[in-house]
């Protein structure tokens, strides 16, 4: 009995050791100032102009920001065609989406764009309708000439801009659609002898009303489901905050790693080895306190983020457990760049490289960077991936129980990635055996 009560003491003196060094290094990280702009103030400010760039602060009662978006239309085309891409934009598909503004001069339209007074302006040049259909004398369906639409865009409200070029780029693929159609149907009844080629031209305008008449809908924005009940609305800052607060996470997990390497080099660490503290200890401890800073540092951004921009979480104990597990999978691989790396230099360069690396494949730039499907895969090691995906699916309304995937691909990184750094220190001989 007197071994196991021995046993519980030694287990809890090592336990203490390893919170003082942690609380150490947690209190050491709040202090210093230039650290807590980079932990705190920079994400909230991203996500501020982030969230000011893709509309969320425009005052419209949308949470995503996206309606109202101002476009210039300039339709120098006298044929049908022109007329209904006009149409699409106003009609009641797309609803208050886009708020299409009408001219006739394609320099003014420009000069609006220029002056950042809408998000893009479509220009369609003069005879375009006559491009598509075959002209009576050119029963081949040869364009009469190289006709295509302008969209001229602004760079400062590239979502929205994004939306108009989605918008053309459907239609014009609707109309190249029924053009070939056409073209096909032509070719084949002339050539059968159905159809004289002097009558091409009309037959051709007839089967263009057919195939683009005004009941068929080309554009339709979606706004409840096929169930009939309102789909799951998520804020595009409840992917943002979380984005930029796990981009910079990666600063202060790899920052944290560099302390130890750090008291290495100063002869801290020596001095600690003097003391009845072992390396693994040591090690430990430094895990505790980057773990714990990591924390902080997350939870104070999400409760944050969530009061200066109204943002809801969702289920408390899913949010709760969510920052545990994410700061634990960042923390895995702060220790093991730190592990890699051998001095603080090189942990600096290789922790801005993998925190750039991580925020483009875990998405904490949004969608901004369309990825190959292999480089999406790849993006599953980084915490950054998990974290997003959990906290948008608690602020859409989700509970624990849908994040627990998240949660324990998470945990499972951390526990593989700290006996990974735990190798690695071993191996360059930072652990003795």
């Amino acid at each position: 009995m007197w071994l196991a009560a021995f046993a519980r003491g030694i287990e809890i003196e090592v336990m203490k050791k390893l919170f003082i060094i942690g609380i150490k290094d947690l209190t050491l990280a709040l202090r210093d100032r230039a650290a807590l702009i980079l932990m705190f103030a920079a994400p909230l400010v991203l996500t501020l102009g982030l969230g000011l760039v893709t509309g969320r602060f425009s005052g419209q009662s949308d949470n995503n920001g996206l309606r109202d978006i101002p476009v210039v239309l300039v339709n120098q085309d006298d044929g049908r065609i022109g007329a209904e891409l006009v149409n699409v934009f106003t009609s009641p598909d797309v609803g208050t989406l886009v708020k299409p503004i009408s001219d006739t001069d394609p320099a003014v339209a420009r000069k609006r764009v220029d002056d950042d007074k809408v998000a893009a302006a479509v220009i369609i040049p003069a005879g375009y309708s006559a491009s598509i259909i075959p002209a009576a004398n050119n029963a081949s369906g040869v364009p009469a000439g190289d006709k295509k639409i302008e969209i001229y865009v602004n760079p400062a409200q590239p979502v929205g801009a994004g939306v108009i070029r989605s918008i053309v780029d459907e239609f014009v693929a609707r109309v190249q659609a029924g053009r070939v159609s056409g073209l096909i149907a032509i070719t084949l009844l002339i050539e059968n002898g159905l159809l004289k080629p002097a009558d091409a031209a009309a037959y051709g305008q007839d089967f263009g009303r057919r195939q683009n008449g005004p009941a068929q809908t080309i554009i339709t924005v979606r706004r409840t489901s096929d169930a009939g009940t309102p789909p799951p609305t998520v804020d595009i800052l409840a992917v943002l905050a979380p984005g930029m607060a796990l981009l910079f996470l990666m600063y202060t997990v790899t920052r944290g790693g560099a302390t130890l390497l750090a008291e290495r080099d100063n002869g801290t660490l020596a001095r600690m080895l003097v003391t009845p503290t072992s390396a693994t200890q040591i090690i430990g401890g430094k895990v505790i306190g980057i773990f714990l800073t990591a924390v902080v540092q997350v939870a104070v951004l999400i409760v944050g983020s969530g009061l200066l921009f109204n943002l809801h979480w969702g289920d408390p104990i899913g949010v709760a457990a969510l920052v545990l597990a994410v700061a634990a999978g960042a923390t895995g691989w702060g220790m093991v760049i730190a592990a890699f790396a051998r001095t603080t230099a090189m942990v600096g360069s290789l922790g801005a490289a993998v925190m750039l690396m991580f925020g483009v494949l875990g998405g904490s730039f949004g969608d901004n960077f369309p990825l190959p499907d292999f480089l999406l895969a790849l993006g599953k090691i980084t915490p950054n991936a998990w974290g997003i995906k959990g906290f948008t699916g608690l602020a859409s309304g989700g509970v624990l129980g849908d994040v627990l995937p998240n949660i324990i691909a998470l945990c499972v990184m951390a526990v593989a990635l700290f006996a990974v750094s735990v190798w690695l220190f071993r191996r360059n001989g930072f652990i003795k055996q």
